[in-house]
């Protein structure tokens, strides 16, 4: 007999109705539900259990559709990026390929540090009908599912046997996703019977609770420490990353740079946080970031970092630091704070910085330091406005002049999305960031005010299809004046291009800029300059009869068959011819609700280059391996 203080449901229906009660305190003060929908495609292992309880939600936890499971997942990740880790998209899946295709976006999720919960469907717990459809088996350990191989890419994993466990473990789900120090994927495999099994589950469990992420403050010793090494530097410079972004500190760091003097370089994850003509921003830094920046991060004596990974492309391999270089990072996660030797102030970046401004009271940079920064930037813009308004050997289009129309007719309420192929080193470095909202508009629910998705993360290809269908579902609500635009090449589209019918099936436009330059055109980039001949990346380098008769694809007809409006630029085309077609194509996906799409071809061998040094394994044969050995050893004082 059901007691009067539970309810009976299926293990299905308490997770769903358990999401439905979870809130979140966005940026802004402001609540909204914690989790804002699912991406689902169902099969035999999740349409039955799972499907039944998500119909039953109805709006009050929609489902979309997609096409590919990675494409909806990547979609759910950039949702939550554009949300600033505030709000988690689910995506759900059947048993085996289903699941298993989701796992590149965990690694994704992983790598960024975003919040994804993904719910795959699993195999029977009572055995019954081993071995099921899409079933792998272990000879040895029977327990082990192709969902084990989610293990390496989730920060949180569980397989849920009995319907009870949920008790324990959704709590665990929730704190994983909000937690900023421990923040990223969440997956709980679902098998399929026990889906549909029924317990009397306590009311209280389905409770509204509202979620704020915790502001943790940064140990007094530590904190005094890093007052202290900044108080003895003549030439600091701060690097603004992602827990910048997600913690809501982009005006307080700024605050601190112009009244101390301090120039401020930003990483992939913490981009379009500093205004471009801010006097104390100093550039993108990084190997597909700016000269400037790299140059001053090169004669630095202290080097304060805030809420950054510190990759590898944003470190340049760890050498773009000079040997005497002092390190101080700020960050929510021990783990990222004490990396290379860095004085570790583990704190929200927030709290932190207002703490570390009013410590460094009376103090400021030496002034020659700021109008230095201030001198090697303004170099760097000449020599973007020269790479705007040049043009490719052949006369085509390049990827800077590209980025140049599509930056020149974006606004605060725009934001574009780019992860993988050439167009990172092109936007990080070369993007004039716009963000500051004039007095008589503010957005429906301010946020960071970052514009840009860089996902260099992971640098996924084709989540710059499937990111602008989540990036466009989030920013409809926050900023439904603007338009999200996706830049990508040919590889990238070829490689995951169906959640563009996704998108304009379920009516949420954006624009996609789609360059076409006969391949894998920076990898061929990257195996050439090492002094490898040209193999296997662009389209003339590959085997098979195609690439001698030049058999190519028709991508304007391809994103039309999927829905999308297209323009095409001709062959030979002007940027004028470009600017025209992409003001279309903004004008077009608002008054469609779909995606509009530009293709154009684009030079191959035409880049912006900041000059940094990226290790990659050399062949002594090749000509690459001398420059090789000079840099590794500048590396080795960042590596004892």
């Amino acid at each position: 007999m059901t007691r009067p203080d539970t309810v009976r449901l299926t293990t299905a229906q308490a997770l769903v109705r358990w999401m439905i009660a979870q809130r979140t305190e966005l940026l802004d003060g402001t609540q909204a539900p914690l989790f804002a929908g699912v991406f689902g495609i169902f099969g035999h292992g999740n349409v039955l259990g799972l499907g039944t309880a998500l119909h039953e939600a109805g709006e009050a936890l929609p489902t979309w559709r997609g096409q590919n499971e990675q494409g909806m997942a990547l979609a759910a990740a950039a949702y939550a990026k554009a949300m600033d880790r505030r709000q988690v998209m689910v995506a759900t899946s059947s048993v085996g390929p289903g699941a298993l295709n989701m796992v590149t976006a965990a690694g994704l999720a992983m790598a960024n540090r975003l919040p994804l919960l993904l719910l795959p469907g699993d195999t029977f717990t009572g055995r019954g009908p081993d071995p099921v459809l899409q079933q792998v088996e272990h000879y040895g350990d029977p327990a082990t599912t192709a969902n084990d191989a989610f293990r390496a890419v989730s920060r949180y994993h569980d397989r849920i046997t009995r319907p009870e466990q949920l008790m324990s473990t959704l709590p665990q789900v929730a704190r994983v996703l909000t937690d900023p120090a421990d923040c990223g994927p969440v997956v709980l495999a679902l098998p399929q019977d026990v889906q549909a099994e029924e317990y009397d589950f306590p009311q209280s469990m389905f409770a509204t609770r509202v979620h704020k992420v915790p502001r943790p403050r940064a140990d007094t010793w530590a904190l005094g420490e890093a007052v202290e090494v900044l108080r003895g530097a003549q030439r600091p410079l701060l690097v603004a990353g992602g827990g910048v972004r997600y913690s809501g500190a982009a005006q307080h760091l700024l605050e601190l740079a112009t009244v101390h003097g301090v120039p401020v370089v930003e990483t992939p994850a913490g981009r379009t946080l500093v205004p471009h003509d801010h006097p104390m921003y100093g550039g993108a830094l990084g190997i597909i970031g700016s000269t400037s920046a790299n140059t001053l991060a090169g004669e630095a004596d202290v080097v304060l970092a805030i809420g950054t990974r510190l990759q590898d492309f944003t470190t340049a391999s760890w050498t773009v630091f000079g040997r005497d270089t002092k390190l101080v990072h700020i960050n929510a996660s021990r783990f990222d704070a004490v990396k290379h030797g860095a004085h570790a102030v583990v704190g929200d970046a927030r709290e932190t910085l207002v703490e570390l401004k009013a410590a460094l009271a009376g103090w400021t940079a030496d002034p020659a330091w700021t109008a230095r920064a201030a001198s090697v930037k303004a170099s760097w813009d000449a020599h973007i406005d020269t790479l705007r308004e040049g043009v490719a050997p052949d006369g085509s289009l390049t990827y800077a002049q590209v980025l140049g129309v599509v930056n020149d007719a974006s606004t605060y309420d725009d934001y574009v999305v780019v992860s993988s192929g050439g167009y990172p080193g092109e936007i990080h470095g070369g993007w004039r960031t716009v963000n500051d909202v004039p007095e008589d508009k503010t957005p429906a629910h301010p946020g960071s005010g970052a514009t840009m998705d860089l996902e260099y993360g992971f640098s996924c290809m084709g989540y710059e299809v499937a990111g602008p269908w989540g990036a466009a579902m989030a920013r409809e609500q926050t900023h439904p004046d603007g338009v999200v635009t996706t830049l990508l090449g040919d590889g990238s589209y070829l490689m995951l291009n169906s959640e563009l019918y996704s998108a304009a099936f379920s009516g949420h436009p954006f624009v996609m800029v789609l360059c076409d330059n006969g391949g894998y055109a920076v990898i061929h980039r990257l195996q050439t300059n090492q002094g490898a001949t040209g193999f296997n990346n662009l389209l003339d380098d590959a085997r098979g009869p195609g690439a001698s008769d030049k058999l190519r694809v028709d991508f304007a007809a391809h994103a039309r068959a999927l829905g999308a409006a297209v323009e095409e630029v001709p062959e030979g085309g002007t940027v004028e011819d470009l600017r025209t077609a992409y003001l279309w194509a903004k004008e077009t996906a608002r008054a469609t609700r779909r995606p509009a799409v530009v293709v154009c071809r684009t030079h191959p061998a035409s880049w912006t280059e900041a000059g940094a040094w990226w290790e990659v394994g050399v062949p002594a044969s090749l000509s690459g391996r001398a420059s090789y050995e000079e840099h590794k050893d500048s590396q080795l004082r960042w590596l004892t």
